[in-house]
């Protein structure tokens, strides 16, 4: 069944962010997120099954958005060197802009049960993807060699990426992160040219 969607689902999702920041997940109540969204209690239930239900649409609302960006951005880049700059600079921006979201993201998703863990990991699937076609067409192209292991390249640039946010978070955002995004490109693309 396909999730009811507009403007107050947007400001369910939006509120959300904001509550599960703040006090985190275990200790966010749906009456909170519905009185931070402006809208009654019962409404929330109109959008969502219960909390879990809250937090996976949140990550698949932001994430999925951001992929669709960022596969919009990276097919104007000429080249692989570039499409993973781009890539790492729009991660890096798009938390940087939202304090909140990074909190969440960072912090408060890894903290749930396993089943969440695994419904967000397929969620995360479309932005992995789009690190594998970059990395696909390095090889492709020569920029990386022909025997790149694709899995663990992967894993060493989100991995790369999500450790800077995450250190950025626990830092309490004193640095400016964007700022970070070409001294990480540079480390990585050095690591993984052939």
């Amino acid at each position: 069944m396909a999730k009811k969607k507009g403007k107050k689902f947007e400001q369910i999702i939006d509120a959300a962010v904001t509550v599960i920041a703040q006090n985190g997940y275990h200790h966010s109540q749906v009456s909170r997120i519905a009185r931070e969204a402006g809208v009654a209690d019962g409404t929330i239930y109109l959008y969502f099954k219960n909390k879990e239900d809250i937090l996976i649409s949140l990550f698949e609302e932001k994430m999925g958005s951001f992929v669709i960006r960022s596969k919009e951005q990276l097919s104007e880049e000429p080249d692989v060197e570039q499409k993973l700059k781009r890539l790492i600079e729009m991660h890096l921006r798009q938390l940087e802009a939202d304090h909140d979201l990074a909190i969440v993201t960072q912090l408060e998703l890894r903290q749930s049960n396993l089943a969440l863990r695994n419904r967000i990991n397929e969620v995360l699937k479309g932005y992995l993807g789009l690190i594998d076609s970059i990395l696909t067409e390095g090889i492709e192209t020569g920029f990386f060699a022909p025997d790149l292991d694709v899995r663990m390249a992967r894993q060493v640039i989100f991995g790369a990426i999500d450790e800077v946010v995450t250190n950025w978070v626990m830092k309490d955002h004193k640095y400016n992160l964007v700022s970070l995004a070409n001294p990480l490109n540079k480390m990585l693309l050095s690591g993984l040219r052939r």
